[in-house]
């Protein structure tokens, strides 16, 4: 009987030794979070699918070369919520992207909204979102203060 405890323990203590860095995937740590690009393209993919919908675009900059974009929004469940679905772009769709593009200068970015020609806005992630305070050099206040 001990050896069918000591088995069960040894899995549970591996299934929590491998949570720990499974709970640490979210994050925006390689978006700038203070900065937002704004840019016409025409889609080429839209992925439903969890844990990340992702828009692919093509949109052409300033000097007129094409950039190929790779952006993400939320799980399909959030999105719904927002007003998105499968069938939300099909390649070709032409449309208005504005992104928090990577701080790495990527062609990847958090998409923040879509505006559609016919001017229907999709809000992917809020502009709004606040910046937790903190990391290992700088940790947050949390003292309390009655």
């Amino acid at each position: 009987m001990s050896t069918n405890v000591s088995r069960v323990l040894i899995v549970a203590i591996g299934l929590l030794a491998v949570s720990v860095p499974l709970s640490a995937h979210h994050g925006a740590a390689g978006y700038d979070m203070k900065k937002q690009l704004t840019m016409k393209g025409t889609v080429t993919q839209w992925l439903w699918a969890n844990p990340h919908c992702f828009l692919k675009y093509d949109a052409t900059d300033e000097k007129g070369t094409v950039e190929h974009w790779a952006v993400e929004v939320s799980n399909p469940a959030d999105m719904i919520k927002r007003g998105w679905t499968l069938h939300s772009f099909k390649p070709g769709d032409e449309m208005t992207a504005t992104v928090r593009p990577a701080k790495n200068g990527a062609s990847v970015g958090q998409l923040l909204k879509v505006v559609l020609p016919n001017g229907q806005t999709l809000i992917g992630y809020p502009a709004e979102v606040k910046v937790p305070s903190g990391d290992a050099s700088n940790p947050p206040d949390n003292s309390s203060k009655h």
